[in-house]
């Protein structure tokens, strides 16, 4: 499935429709529907979404959402997962808000079949330019993630026993491309 715009709007008329599923992004006066998650995607967004709140939440370092509408710098986008350091996460008397406009510490991406790197990656991009530490882009069919950060050049990091660079807030997880694709296998 290629991603198509469905139809051209303002961000506030956007903002204005009720949520779909999957759910769209206004990109450029555009609503894009995301791709239906498939099993790989789902897996590895899942796992990797505890394994981040395991290291870094119940420490008190982070947050990480699933699926979280982030609205900033003209554009809405759902970052499969969007980690926030605490002291970052938009609040109300001590409970997490419902509307987040900043950008995420770290936004993560996995792609889905049909899915457009380049889209993708612009969202990345969109992100670090608004404040982001780092992206990550997993492409479970190639068993590699781009890495995107403001300060270092994109690299692809496609070798079984590398460690994934992480944020210096998430500097306690270590994790291999080995590890993360081995969540694809059948337990």
């Amino acid at each position: 499935m290629v991603q198509t715009p469905v139809r051209q709007m303002t961000l506030e008329e956007f903002l204005k429709l009720p949520e779909t599923k999957p759910a769209s992004e206004y990109i450029d006066g555009q609503v894009i529907q995301k791709p239906m998650p498939q099993g790989h995607h789902s897996i590895i967004q899942v796992e990797l979404g505890i394994e981040l709140s395991l290291a870094l939440r119940r420490n008190g370092i982070a947050t990480t959402f699933s699926e979280l509408r982030c609205t900033f710098g003209g554009k809405s986008i759902v970052p499969d997962l969007a980690v926030f350091e605490n002291h970052r996460v938009p609040s109300n008397n001590g409970k997490i808000e419902n509307v987040f406009t900043i950008a995420p510490d770290w936004t993560i991406e996995v792609l889905s079949p049909g899915q457009s790197v380049s889209k993708v990656l612009k969202n990345i991009n969109h992100c670090l330019a608004h404040g982001s530490q780092m992206g990550w882009l997993i492409d479970p069919n190639e068993q590699s993630v781009i890495v995107s950060r403001m300060s270092h050049n994109t690299e692809v990091i496609d070798e079984s026993q590398m460690i994934l660079p992480v944020p210096g807030f998430a500097a306690a997880i270590e994790l291999s491309i080995e590890q993360m694709f081995k969540w694809l296998d059948v337990v």
